[in-house]
């Protein structure tokens, strides 16, 4: 009877054990980050270098916190195949952005067209647009195959912060940064990613605060992701 009660006591704590080292080595599983940087230069009006120490500080905190980067400078070209094998590797995308004429720079819209339509039509991230013939439940917008992922924008506005949540200001009439630039993470949003709230940089031509918002920023980053 004590043997019997010895060897299932011993299979008990081995099993316990096998589950807490497998726990061990899932939290341990060393995750990736892919950065973008969307920046088009104009030389002598807008040279990119605030949006490379917002970009720098990210890879410089996600290393800190033992991610695996990816990188991207899209005015440096890419290759439309290893843009997708990227987004597939990658837990987390991080797009840093001036907003030039209240969007991103040209080159990102193309940059996406031809990611996600490559995506799209090999079904890496995307299966149709989540509707169904069959069954009317399933929504536009449903079809994606990235869940569990993230994706942040970080972006520098010119525009100030108090243009933003007011009713009484003209442009935005009380939306929010999110709301403004909501377009670009729906492309996210819509092959399944989850959209965290966007970082944000304004007035950037008359910010005296610009070096705190740098200081800031992996704070923000750990808050956001949860590290």
């Amino acid at each position: 009877m004590k043997t019997r009660i010895f060897f299932a006591m011993l299979i008990t704590v081995l099993t316990f054990a096998t589950k807490i080292n497998a726990q061990t080595k899932s939290a341990d599983k060393q995750k990736t980050v892919l950065l973008i940087n969307a920046h088009l230069t104009y030389p002598g009006l807008s040279e990119g270098q605030l949006n490379k120490a917002f970009y720098d500080k990210a890879k410089e905190f996600f290393l800190s916190q033992n991610f695996k980067v990816l990188e991207t400078k899209i005015e440096a070209g890419y290759s439309v195949e290893q843009e997708v094998e990227k987004h597939m590797q990658a837990d987390i995308i991080v797009l840093q952005t001036p907003v030039n004429w209240e969007n991103t720079p040209w080159i990102y819209k193309k940059y996406v067209d031809e990611v996600f339509t490559s995506a799209m039509f090999s079904k890496k991230f995307l299966s149709g647009d989540g509707r169904s013939e069959n069954d009317p439940t399933k929504e536009y917008g449903t079809g994606g195959k990235m869940q569990g992922k993230k994706f942040l924008l970080s972006a520098t506005w010119n525009a100030p912060k108090e243009s933003f949540n007011n009713p009484k200001q003209p442009l935005w009439k009380g939306k929010s940064a999110d709301d403004a630039l909501s377009n670009i993470g729906a492309n996210y949003a819509f092959v399944g990613y989850t959209v965290l709230p966007g970082h944000y940089c304004y007035d950037v031509f008359h910010n005296k605060h610009i070096k705190e918002d740098l200081e800031n920023y992996p704070k923000y980053l750990k808050k956001v992701f949860g590290l």
